[in-house]
This record gives C-alpha cells, structure tokens and sequence, in this order.
C-alpha cells in the first residue's frame, strides 16, 4: 500500500469511528437549511424483526406527532415529514427508529433554527427581560441524542439534556464536555446550605478553580421554563445576564433554588448519582464555598447514547426531603455568580 492509500485509509477508519456507535438513526450532516431535504441513514440490527418507522415525538411526553415507515438505508425526513418545513410554529422534536414495535437507538434531537430573544437588565431591576427582534426560521440542527456523563472522584452524574427549553445552552454544554472542557476541573464552589437552611448548589466548570475562569467566550442567557430543582443542571453566570459559558451548578433542592428560576438558565436534569450530588455537597469548605482537599473534581466527562427517547431513566429526586420553602425566601445576591 502506496503512502497515498495508506492516508486515504487511515481516513476512511477514521471517519468510521467518528460516527455514532449505536445510532439507528444517523444524519448526514448538522445543519439543514430551510425547505432543503433532510438525508437520514436508516440502520436495522440484524436482530430485530418487523416493520421498521420513524416516530416523531414531542419533548418530555413522548407523544407521537406523526409516524413513517422506512427502509434501511437513506431516507429523506423532509419528505417523510412535510410539517417539518410547512409549520407556522416550529418546535424541537425527536425523531425515533421503532423496528416491531420496539424503540431502538439514540433519537435525533430536531432542533429550529430560530432567532433567540436577547436578555438584558434594566435600571433598577436584577431580573432579566427578554426582548426579540422577530423569529426568523432558517433551518434545523440535527444531531444525535446525547447524555453527559461525569466521571468524579465520589462517583458517577449523568445528566439528560434538555434542548427542548435551551437549546443553545445544551448545545454547548455538550461540546464542551464532548471535547474534553471538564477534563480534571474541580468543583470549586459548594454551598451546601444557605442562612434558612435550605440546599443551595455545587458548581464546576473553571479550569483556573478560581470562579472566573470560562470558555474563552460567552453565550446569551436562554429564557428556560425548567425549573430549579434536585439534580437540574444550570449555567453560571455573572451580573451580566449573557456571560454564560463553561460554569455550571447543580441544584441541590428546589426549596433553596426556585428564586433561580427565569433568572438563570436551566438545560438539563441528573438521571444518575443522586448520591454522589449529595457526597460532593457534603464536602469539607472553607469560606466562600471554597472546597478544602482533597477537593471533589471530574475526572473527565463524556457523551455517552441517550436512551430510545420516552423509554430512559426518570430525573432522579432528592434523597431526603429539604424542608418546605414558603415564608423565609434567600436574598437574590446569594444566586450563583461567580465572576
């Protein structure tokens, strides 16, 4: 084999790997511009019998929109699904593989490309008001369905991403954890407790550990309805309301979290390791959160396949029951912001 043959071999085995190891459904690129056709690969495992459809579903429910049957090989969604491109009203959706019945594989998140609103704080006011200068449909995103795992010294999180209600802010939460952004990153900020004695946060994503540290860029705060809750995951951010980037917290209770909610966004939700959220926020601290050593870190993270859509593991809940939130609300200069 010639040097020429030996690179374009290389390639070729290259590219194989890169493709998702166990999607059924496979597109052929990210992005497709509005009224184009939608190339999908349909794979069939030898092992499964009967007739093979794609079921379009909505976010949470899993309802069914519509349903078609398929063939292993290329298919077009756009065909298949006219209302993807015809809707007045665009949503993200999931496309699922059901071979006999069964759901099999990963879903494809169908995100639109919408103009997002854009967040700013007036005078005299901390709570964000969102404003849009008119939603512009221009396409879809169209990726693999995707959760992010995290590999800590107390144990393992894995969290179920929610583009359905921010979509920019998931995506970006998995590149960076698919790129290796949160590889040997401390949780530099626990605040097991505030004043009234309800469950605040543990927070990660700053390789300096020092709170100020990101990305190298930033990302519009997204107006998320998911509220803050045990185990949901949400984006740090400073006084500026689209300083988001790589920090992130995890609730530690809704009672000590819920004055977050349409403040900060929230884009995700732990189907694992309730446990190891609890051993983290059980750290030793010094002031400011600060985690004394050893100090609880990643060790890496990674995309691993979600579940058939409707058929994964449920958000997990609190272990123990944090008291009853109604009279004793905390001050809103204890909201995460570490910059």
């Amino acid at each position: 084999m010639n040097k020429l043959s030996a690179l374009g071999f290389s390639f070729f085995v290259g590219f194989l790997c890169a493709l998702p190891a166990h999607a059924q459904l496979a597109p052929e690129r990210l992005y497709y511009g509005i009224n184009r056709e939608i190339p999908v690969i349909v794979s069939v495992p030898a092992d499964k019998q009967g007739e093979a459809v794609i079921e379009l579903l909505r976010p949470v429910t899993a309802e069914k929109v519509a349903t078609a049957s398929v063939l292993p090989g290329k298919v077009n969604l756009a065909t298949l699904f006219p209302n993807l491109w015809n809707t007045k009203t665009p949503s993200l959706m999931y496309a699922q593989l059901a071979v006999g019945g069964e759901r099999i594989g990963p879903a494809l998140v169908l995100q639109p490309m919408v103009n997002p609103k854009h967040a700013s704080i007036q005078p005299g006011s901390s709570a964000p008001k969102f404003s849009s200068t008119g939603e512009a449909y221009t396409g879809l995103r169209i990726y693999v369905d995707k959760n992010v795992r995290f590999d800590t010294d107390k144990g393992v999180i894995e969290f179920q991403l929610r583009p359905d209600v921010a979509p920019n802010s998931a995506w970006n939460f998995r590149e960076l954890a698919g790129g290796g952004f949160y590889t040997d990153v401390i949780f530099h900020r626990i605040v097991p407790k505030l004043q009234n004695g309800q469950p605040f946060v543990i927070q990660v994503g700053d390789p300096t550990a020092t709170g100020s540290g990101g990305p190298g860029y930033s990302i519009d705060l997204e107006q998320s309805s998911l509220p803050h809750d045990f185990g949901v995951l949400s984006m740090a951010r400073s006084g500026d309301p689209n300083s988001n980037g790589s920090q992130v917290f995890v609730c530690l209770s809704k009672g000590g979290t819920s004055f977050l909610d349409g403040n900060y966004t929230t884009f995700g939700q732990a189907i694992k390791g309730a446990d190891v959220i609890e051993a983290i926020a059980a750290s030793p601290i010094g002031a400011e959160g600060r985690p004394l050593d050893p100090m609880p870190r990643i060790k890496t993270a990674s995309l691993v396949d979600a579940a058939p859509f409707g058929t994964g593991p449920k958000p997990i809940t609190a272990p123990t029951q944090a008291p009853s939130l109604e009279s004793n609300q905390p001050a809103k200069s204890e909201a995460p912001a570490p910059r």
